[in-house]
């Protein structure tokens, strides 16, 4: 039962940082249970089917509070489920942890452009570009890697221009799909037996995600941009000190 109530507090904390900020689910419930020895594929498994629940209800959430831009949601949501597809079944053949220093290099550049652009004056916009390819691999990264659709996405729109509470929201409500996605395909390739971890990874993750969006709508651009910067810099500097240091 204790066991119960900590992976709980985990899936609460990890639902709360990623409705509010557009990321960090997977790669702060991937971190615990990567560290209980897990292999990466059953990691990556059970925190998308965890988070099949939890985005589901920050999806809702986001969508209530008028954070969901429909043009955004519509361009990211068929790449982004066939990148998760399609990561997911290369995940069982392939090693998808070779991937973890590019993408933590990757995400450490964009996550210094979004915190310099909280202190620039640049009047933010709904949409910026095109965002079909980052749809496919932020997806395809997310799958391979048990994390990675929120600091991929939502920091390259955030970098592009893009306004923090509609990029927040609508990245929120996409990824229930892209998780849904991934989560089939883990089922029929690999199976799933962690129910004792699923469990309080999603509940956690519901009770968080009205809160979440809630405070996605109040806290304001600079701010919200300040520190999602800062929460990519730290989790891809941790990322890439215990890849090359290991």
């Amino acid at each position: 039962m204790e066991d119960f109530w900590t992976v709980m507090l985990i899936g609460f904390a990890a639902q709360m940082v990623d409705g509010a900020l557009g990321m960090a689910y997977g790669l702060t419930a991937s971190s615990f249970l990567l560290a209980t020895g897990l292999p990466p594929v059953q990691v990556s498994a059970t925190v998308h089917l965890a988070e099949a629940f939890t985005t589901g209800a920050s999806a809702i959430s986001h969508h209530k509070f008028g954070n969901v831009d429909g043009d955004l949601f519509r361009r990211l949501i068929l790449p982004g489920c066939l990148g998760a597809c399609i990561g997911a079944y290369l995940l069982s053949s392939l090693p998808g942890e070779k991937l973890k220093p590019w993408v933590a290099g990757y995400i450490m550049i964009m996550g210094a452009i979004v915190f310099a652009k909280a202190f620039t004056q640049i009047p933010p916009v709904r949409v910026a570009g095109r965002v079909s390819s980052l749809g496919f691999f932020g997806a395809l990264v997310d799958a391979m890697g048990g994390g990675g659709w929120g600091p991929i996405v939502t920091s390259t729109l955030l970098a592009r221009g893009n306004e923090a509470r509609f990029t927040v929201g609508t990245v929120n409500a996409v990824e229930f799909f892209v998780t849904l996605s991934s989560s089939a395909v883990f089922l029929v390739t690999v199976g799933l037996g962690l129910w004792k971890i699923v469990l309080p990874l999603a509940l956690g993750g519901f009770f968080a995600a009205p809160l979440a969006a809630y405070v996605c709508k109040l806290v304001p651009h600079r701010i919200m941009l300040a520190v999602v910067g800062l929460v990519i810099i730290g989790v891809s500097f941790r990322t890439l000190f215990k890849v090359l240091s290991g």
